[in-house]
């Protein structure tokens, strides 16, 4: 049975018109954090409780994405962080396959503490239930297009092997070892990650004599290399061709250029339909990474150990086993990945668009 939540408990398209909406779903995962009795209480006012879905386990939010597209719903909106996103995306999207249909569009209501499709589409913290709100009274004239990349099967705006997977672990870590302690609301969000940082990552880096050794390889069609500015530089990269060999502190690719809490990774992201920004970071000193943070953060940062490409498919080789992430969820250690683009872009609900 179906669980409905109750009120007790790419950059470069042009953004399009379309007419009020209707036909709008709300999907939450009931396992968040995020998702509390306030925010189940405040939704529920604000949309038909036959619309709002909250789901307990994996076989129910597969029933749920399986529910939203035979109903043909025209928008769906996902609560949470990104993980939240790529997972409810992936089921809707595996569900419309499956039937035939074409997907509905989304929207992003920003939950969670990973909020990079969020910021790209202008949907903050604290501000879900207006944002919803002034959606369904029709103040957001249009959506955008949106590639995604592909890892494993599954569709989501970034992937990376790494540091920034390690980061992820030791957040992971951090969070879980004081959850139950009074000093639990130390290891969520911006300070969790900073904690994690400082306690595990940043010191095991200093450790580390060297990264991992890396090899890329161009799997799909021409490849560019860019420069500081995004522009391309030098003769085109054949398919089969090496992309990059040597160290790999990070590779990570994305069609979008925010990783979360305004951190512009791939500020080359989204600038080309079909292609995603690889980034990768050789071995550039920790010390050079923590005097230029602001830049960095700003998506304005380029140093001749950062390597930046736009790719089609890509495959990756290590000399050991590296910690991935998907869409900011940890999946584990790899000698091989590949990411590639996803067959489509979907579309989401632009909330800039009103103040453009």
């Amino acid at each position: 049975m179906i669980q409905l939540a109750v009120s007790a408990q790419r950059l470069h398209v042009p953004v399009r018109p379309f007419t009020r909406p209707s036909g709008v779903a709300v999907l939450l995962n009931a396992r968040a954090k995020a998702v509390n009795a306030s925010v189940l209480e405040t939704l529920g006012f604000i949309v038909p409780r036959e619309d709002l879905f909250l789901s307990h386990s994996e076989a129910e939010a597969a029933e749920i994405a399986d529910w939203v597209v035979a109903r043909r719903y025209q928008t769906v909106f996902t609560g949470g962080g990104d993980g939240t996103f790529v997972s409810w995306v992936n089921r809707v999207l595996d569900a419309a396959e499956r039937r035939h249909q074409r997907a509905p569009r989304f929207g992003v209501l920003a939950l969670g503490t990973g909020n990079a499709v969020a910021e790209l589409v202008g949907a903050t913290p604290r501000r879900h239930a207006s944002d919803l709100s002034r959606f369904l009274a029709g103040e957001f004239p249009g959506f955008r297009l949106v590639d995604l990349v592909s890892c494993e099967g599954r569709r989501t705006p970034f992937a990376g092997v790494g540091i920034d997977a390690a980061i992820l672990n030791d957040y992971n870590w951090l969070k879980h070892q004081l959850a139950r302690t009074p000093l639990r609301g130390l290891g969520l969000g911006a300070a969790g990650y900073g904690l994690a940082v400082a306690l595990r990552t940043a010191p095991r880096k200093l450790l580390e004599r060297t990264p991992g050794y890396c090899e890329i390889v161009n799997t799909g069609r021409q490849a560019w290399r860019l420069d500081g500015q995004g522009r391309r530089v030098g003769p085109s990269i054949a398919p089969g061709e090496l992309l990059y060999a040597g160290p790999c502190m990070l590779a990570g690719a994305s069609t979008v250029p925010f990783y979360g809490m305004g951190l512009r990774l791939f500020p080359h992201a989204g600038k080309v339909p079909g292609l995603m920004q690889l980034r990768v970071a050789s071995d550039p000193k920790i010390s050079t990474l923590l005097t230029n943070i602001h830049r960095i953060w700003a998506g304005e940062f380029s140093h001749e150990k950062i390597h930046d490409f736009h790719v089609d498919h890509v495959t990756l080789r290590f000399d050991r086993p590296v910690p991935l992430q998907i869409g900011g969820d940890v999946e584990g250690f790899r000698e091989e990945v590949s990411f590639g683009m996803a067959n489509s872009p979907i579309e989401l609900v632009d909330f800039r668009a009103a103040t453009a």
